[in-house]
């Protein structure tokens, strides 16, 4: 790949998804870009691109800029938020909407992971919490992470990575060497393609909102965008969560830090989102 090539790359998943990618590192554009390119039907990286220089085809454009934001997931991942989703905020809420659903977004959920270890919490919170309602959201703005998403299957190695053993025996079935998610987690999720920095206006409102490690692989003038969309969606009441050592601080005031809960946020009760 030429450093036009690499240029090109980041310039196009920038104005597509706002992520950011470093024209400088060549093995990681190569790596994730050789798979597309099979898949599409090209001898090598560079002859696909020059393809999309040709063509400008919306199709390969969007096949280049998923395969640069596949992100890393893993259950349960860094533990301490989904404890305190468990144990201080799906309480809260379930008693602040009185027998309505408390809507969850898992807003980047890659392969699945992560939605489905919040739905495994609620399937083991409800004999905890009576009347429990929940609607369970996954979206990612690759369409080959959602279709692995909404299989629910998982190789050894996946489940291995933060997924305790009683939640495996309990929510999963074994598949030859494979595991897969019950039947009754993947019937929880609904499932969306969705770029975060696009218009969400018909998104809807959710009381809890997953967007981890999303807002450090993004372009500065995006980060402030993503904010807000996420304000937009979320209830007057409702938390999000942001990724370990990420923050909302400077690039919005519509969120306040809840204090003591390092990466939890709230509204600012003083913002006001535009219509």
């Amino acid at each position: 790949m030429t450093p036009g090539d690499r240029e090109l790359v980041a310039q196009l998943c920038a104005a597509r998804a706002g992520v950011r990618i470093d024209p400088e590192k060549s093995y990681l554009i190569e790596s994730r870009l050789a798979p597309a390119a099979r898949r599409e039907g090209f001898g090598s990286v560079a002859d696909m691109l020059a393809m999309l220089r040709e063509r400008r085809e919306d199709k390969l454009a969007w096949s280049i800029v998923e395969a640069m934001a596949q992100s890393e997931s893993a259950f349960f991942r860094d533990r301490e938020p989904f404890a305190l989703f468990r144990d201080e905020v799906l309480p809260a809420l379930a008693r602040v909407r009185g027998g309505e659903p408390v809507r969850i977004w898992s807003a980047a959920c890659a392969a699945g992971q992560e939605v489905y270890s919040l739905a495994m919490i609620v399937e083991d919170e409800r004999g905890r919490l009576p009347g429990l309602k929940v609607e369970l959201f996954g979206t990612d703005i690759g369409e080959r992470q959602l279709e692995k998403a909404q299989s629910g299957l998982y190789t050894q190695f996946e489940v291995q990575r933060g997924l305790p053993i009683r939640q495996l025996v309990r929510h999963f079935e074994q598949s030859d060497d494979m595991w897969r998610v019950s039947p009754r987690l993947r019937q929880m999720i609904r499932w969306r393609r969705v770029n975060l920095v696009a218009d969400l206006s018909t998104a809807g409102r959710f009381d809890v909102i997953f967007c981890r490690y999303v807002l450090s692989t993004l372009v500065e003038p995006m980060k402030g965008r993503l904010l807000i969309n996420l304000a937009r969606a979320l209830s007057p009441e409702g938390y999000l969560f942001l990724g370990d050592q990420e923050s909302a601080a400077g690039l919005s005031d519509a969120f306040e830090p809840v204090s003591g809960r390092p990466g939890l946020y709230a509204r600012n009760p003083a913002y006001r989102v535009a219509a």
